[in-house]
């Protein structure tokens, strides 16, 4: 296979496609018309299935070669982040406060475009499933396809995703086995007491000491830790106390802290620490802990990470120098408890803006690359099925 097999004409309407998503974002949840743009896309290339409401807004474009085989899937992603953008593109978002600043526009304009190829050369063998999934910004979307009664009969045999990755070099690839990405949860902490005269606090109830006390156990985990099984980080994200007042003692805090770790057991030992420790602060105030945004650990079949790895290394692609996991998590994790999975980063550029970053925009020079790999992907599993 040659590193490059879209044609220029391919390439141009893809280019043109992942701008006019990148015109249109939308949030986590709300993603219909996105769906529905990709689907009108693909089915001009003749898919042999087309599955719409995935787990919420989440399509599925099937190509089977009608003969016995595997079930590979590509994943990419619907969703748009709630952050104003401030590239100053022609082709800038037309939704304030909503942009596609971590490239899953891009994503998915290389996923339509593995669907390009497949429409004019169908597996050997098997079957492909494209997917566009729902709410990856929020930990839900996975879960809520892998939930789905209509994805039961697409059960994969192997799963693969790409991130692009700013700071790396452009174009280049790097994959591994084992973690891929860190497990990560929300918690919002909201203790109550009793609110008093400031002249007489107490009189009242104040949540201060326990917000301090939480406040004190979360930092003991606040510093960049060596990635490794014992890593463990915890970010304070968001502190709110009492009414915006000199003469009132307050009664009510929150803190909303993100815990992260390399395993999914891991996380959960972690969550129950500081579960306890908030709990053993509370001091007879009421506490209430909810969940937020929730991510399984992304961890990399050994299998799965060599067919990515032969790929690249086929088509000629350099390696790229990334220290695998990457400390974000990625809600194609749910798949690898399900299947064997594989997550690879593409590189967007050594000085390109961050993801999530309000200037941030997906290089369009990754589409044909990301198409090329993902397709040598698909061979190299069928040369071994």
């Amino acid at each position: 296979m040659s590193k490059h097999i879209l044609s220029d004409r391919q390439i141009t309407a893809l280019t043109q496609m992942r701008h006019a998503l990148h015109q249109a974002p939308e949030v986590s949840g709300g993603e219909g018309a996105t769906a529905a743009m990709v689907a009108q896309f693909l089915r001009e290339t003749g898919p042999d299935q087309v599955i719409t409401g995935l787990g919420g807004h989440g399509l599925a474009v099937i190509y089977d070669s009608g003969q016995p085989g595997p079930s590979v899937m590509f994943r990419a992603e619907l969703d748009a982040l709630p952050i104003m953008e401030r590239t100053g593109l022609g082709y800038a978002s037309r939704t304030p406060g909503v942009a596609h600043l971590c490239g899953h526009d891009g994503h998915m304009a290389i996923v339509a475009g593995l669907g390009l190829w497949l429409g004019e050369m169908r597996p050997a063998r098997g079957r492909v499933i494209l997917l566009f999934q729902p709410a990856e910004e929020t930990g839900a979307g996975a879960r809520a396809v892998l939930n789905d009664p209509q994805f039961a009969p697409l059960r994969p045999d192997w799963a693969f995703a790409l991130h692009n990755m700013p700071g790396m070099a452009r174009g280049a690839v790097a994959v591994g086995a084992g973690p891929a990405s860190c497990a990560s949860v929300g918690l919002r902490f909201c203790y109550q007491g009793q609110e008093a005269h400031a002249s007489l606090p107490e009189t009242g109830a104040s949540p201060a000491p326990a917000l301090g006390a939480l406040m004190d156990g979360v930092a003991r985990y606040a510093s960049v830790q060596p990635m490794g099984p014992e890593f463990r980080l915890a970010t304070l994200c968001h502190l709110n106390m009492g009414v915006p007042a000199f003469g009132i003692a307050p009664a009510q805090a929150q803190a909303f802290v993100t815990l992260r770790t390399l395993s999914d057991a891991a996380l959960e030992g972690f969550e129950a620490e500081i579960c306890a420790l908030a709990h053993n602060a509370a001091q007879g105030l009421a506490l209430e802990i909810t969940r937020h945004d929730h991510f399984n650990a992304t961890l990399n079949d050994p299998q799965a990470a060599a067919h990515v790895a032969r790929a690249a290394s086929a088509l000629g692609v350099p390696k790229g120098a990334f220290a695998l996991p990457m400390r974000a998590s990625e809600d194609f994790g749910a798949f690898s408890a399900a299947t064997r999975t594989a997550l690879f980063f593409l590189g967007a550029g050594e000085t390109h803006p961050a993801l999530h970053n309000n200037d941030y925009d997906f290089p369009d020079a990754l589409i044909p690359t990301g198409v090329s790999v993902f397709a040598q992907t698909l061979e190299d599993v069928l040369q071994d099925a």
